[in-house]
């Protein structure tokens, strides 16, 4: 099957978060599984230095853009993933991330920019570019791809279109006087195109007028049908009915492995965990923490945003501090948060290491090196830090939403009977029932060591690579080109 995958970042060229693992990881599955498989991405500044032997190979005439935009050929990684780039520098070459500039804004014209690379996209998808090669599905992933589908609606002979929706909190949002400057087809503006509530809504142009919809996990499909969590597009999820529903993501097994991770102190497995006590022992170090094997160690990797309950981490710090064990934290996000943890830092320095920023070595350095790992979120259409705790026998302790409650299992007495259980699961979204999960986890840790490392190992023999999730793709595949859903 021959694929275009459709993404605004994708690692190991561009990251902001759980977009980019997956658009790194699911075209190399695909193709490890016999299926032509093609990234396409817009040419930011890391993307243009990071991809490997890009050449021009064709200029696409855009609607509504003044100058041709190049397309260039190249591979994306280690497994040399084949690559398409949209080098239109006017939108893409500027400093910041891919929709933030510099001063922690939105892009004012991200809504011409991304514009700009669907249509780029359908030019691929079309063969407009004259390449040797079209695809047979386009798949789409969140509000910036949101336009292909309503783009190519017109047009008889299309490829087949299939719109991932990896957080729904994200819509793309803009009001109607960018429809018209976008010089969109006026009859786009109506509630089952790209109308929302008199707004602009990539996003809902990409749930109504794709051939087939979906999450990244099978509880947060049902979730988003809410009122609670579907931000006034549950009626147009729960109208697709049979045509929306949820694959779990999966995590790459190459990158994420704590036998060959060169970013890790030692080497460890699910047969022999020795290596992981040496690997908590550099990461206190690393953070200028007492070196201590037996102190309970907690990390936190992710944005700092209310969506990851991160002032409920806050909440229970107090509460974490006087029970004697150690907190590291490495992320970014709202100004206030993270001005909170500089201040906790400073104030528990032995007993907490705080990192503002991002740093992909550290981040495998902490899941190998935690005992638990904390991800409180209030909803999260996947999550995929709690996998790699999983896959680093890290015990996450997790609140029951989303992907979360389907890939962690909650210490009990019946869990823990047949062998199923993997981490601390809670249910509402506050700091008291946070500190009882906590308060579960470490009278479990300081109960038993060799309990807790049978925990720890039954969370490192789950299969949770992306192998069972390529396979549920194909077949979405498969039934939007037999049955388009448009």
């Amino acid at each position: 099957m021959k694929i275009l995958f459709a993404s605004s970042e994708a690692a190991p060229l561009i990251k902001t978060g759980g977009l980019a693992d997956v658009a790194g990881s699911l075209p190399v599955a695909l193709r490890h599984i016999g299926h032509d498989c093609r990234l396409i991405l817009p040419g930011y500044p890391d993307v243009m230095n990071k991809a490997d032997g890009l050449s021009t190979v064709a200029e696409l005439k855009l609607p509504g853009e003044k100058k041709p935009a190049k397309l260039l050929q190249g591979t994306s990684g280690p497994h040399a993933v084949p690559l398409y780039v949209v080098d239109a520098p006017h939108w893409f070459d500027r400093p910041g991330n891919p929709y933030l500039s510099p001063d922690g804004d939105d892009w004012e014209d991200n809504a011409e920019r991304f514009a700009c690379f669907c249509r780029a996209v359908v030019a691929m998808a079309l063969n407009q570019a004259k390449l040797d090669w079209q695809p047979e599905i386009i798949h789409a992933n969140d509000w910036q791809t949101g336009l292909v589908a309503p783009l190519l609606q017109d047009v008889k002979q299309r490829p087949a279109t299939l719109f991932t929706i990896h957080n729904l909190a994200y819509q793309g949002l803009f009001d109607q006087r960018t429809f018209v400057k976008l010089n969109l087809p006026s009859h786009l503006w109506s509630y089952e195109a790209l109308e929302f509530h008199h707004q602009l809504s990539f996003i809902k142009g990409g749930i109504a007028l794709s051939d087939r919809v979906n999450t990244v996990s099978p509880t947060y499909a049902e979730e988003v049908k809410t009122a609670e969590f579907g931000y006034g597009l549950e009626g147009l999820l729960q109208h697709r009915g049979s045509h929306f529903n949820g694959i779990l993501n999966g995590i790459d097994y190459h990158v994420w492995d704590p036998l060959n991770d060169p970013s890790i102190a030692a080497p460890y497995c699910a047969d022999d965990m020795s290596g992981k006590r040496q690997n908590k022992l550099a990461l206190q170090r690393e953070f200028g923490l007492p070196e201590a094997e037996h102190i309970q160690l907690f990390g936190y990797i992710g944005r700092l945003v209310d969506q990851k309950g991160v002032d409920l981490i806050l909440q229970v710090l107090p509460g974490l501090m006087d029970s004697g064990v150690q907190v590291v934290m490495l992320g970014s996000g709202n100004k206030e948060l993270e001005q909170a943890l500089e201040r906790i830092n400073r104030k528990y320095h032995s007993r907490v290491g705080v990192k503002i920023g991002y740093d992909e070595g550290l981040s495998h350095r902490i899941e190998a090196g935690c005992d638990c790992f904390l991800m409180p979120s209030r909803f999260e259409p996947c999550g995929l830090n709690q996998m790699y705790s999983l896959r680093y026998g890290t015990v996450p302790v997790v609140r029951n939403t989303g992907g979360l409650a389907d890939t962690v299992i909650d210490v009990n007495p019946t869990t823990l009977a047949n062998g199923t259980a993997t981490g601390f699961v809670f249910d509402i979204a506050d700091g008291s029932s946070l500190w009882r999960a906590l308060e579960h986890a470490i009278h479990f840790y300081l109960r038993s060591e060799t309990d807790w490392e049978i925990l720890a190992r039954t969370g490192m023999q789950q299969d949770l690579s992306w192998e069972a999730s390529a396979q549920h793709y194909l077949e979405l595949y498969q039934m939007a080109i037999d049955d388009p859903g448009i």
